[in-house]
């Protein structure tokens, strides 16, 4: 069928005002929408970014209340392939024996403000609605742990810890190391503690202490490694094994 006249007009007229425009904005949009879903999908099963609010862990992670907390990536896939090692830092999910929460901030009671506040949570730009904790592993299944030796140094297994990541607040020093009694910790568990020892619930404490303050390894959400804002806190989270060797 020959074409009309009109046919070469319409195909070779020029996109109407505004079309291309729109076009564009609906690409933006795309390209947007494809980097969020992405983020979602790599925090929820590679890393993710967790703010940390609590001083639990300082110096090693900073956290206070008017600060600018530190943003830590968590690797979500090393515990996929290998175990938990002492003087990881980990971040978990309290067992329900735990009480206080390093993480969780009340809801928003406005559903705007609530969806935003979820989307933060997963992006890394707010602290996580959630029972998250994050602790340094210090015994593992099977060890015992307790405080102190006459150096006041936690014990593992009859042997003191090396452990160069403790803050003790000013005014005070090892010697306000809590005192706490023998645990071994159970198949499947871990003992952990926060760096910062005059300023930490954690084993110790949760749970009414000893082996119901212990964690779950199917708990554990991932690894600690690197602390990714603000810029001048840049760092690799310290994996130091306090353990002694042989």
């Amino acid at each position: 069928m020959a074409s009309s006249p009109e046919d070469f007009e319409d195909a070779s007229a020029p996109d109407e005002p505004g079309r291309g425009r729109t076009r564009a904005g609906r690409d933006v949009l795309y390209v947007v929408l494809t980097a969020v879903v992405l983020t979602v999908l790599i925090q929820a099963f590679v890393a993710r970014v967790y703010v940390i609010p609590s001083a639990s862990m300082e110096r090693t992670l900073h956290g206070c209340t008017g600060c600018e907390n530190d943003r830590v990536l968590v690797d979500k896939l090393t515990y996929r392939f290998g175990d938990v090692e002492a003087g990881e830092v980990v971040v978990f999910r309290g067992p329900e024996a735990w009480t206080t929460n390093d993480f969780r901030v009340a809801p928003s009671t406005n559903p705007v403000a609530r969806v935003v506040q979820s989307i933060g949570s997963l992006l890394g730009v707010a602290p996580a609605n959630e029972r998250d904790f994050v602790k340094r592993v210090i015994a593992l299944p099977g060890q015992t742990v307790m405080c102190c030796d006459e150096q006041h140094r936690v014990v593992v297994d009859g042997k003191p810890l090396d452990e160069p990541y403790v803050h003790w607040q000013p005014g005070s020093s090892s010697a306000d190391h809590e005192p706490f009694a023998p645990v071994r910790v159970p198949e499947g568990r871990l003992f952990v503690m926060g760096d910062n020892r005059m300023n930490s619930t954690d084993s110790r404490k949760q749970g009414g202490g000893g082996a119901a303050g212990t964690v779950p390894v199917e708990n554990v959400i991932g690894k600690a490694r690197y602390v990714v804002f603000p810029k001048d806190r840049w760092s690799v989270v310290s994996d130091h094994n306090p353990q002694p060797l042989g």
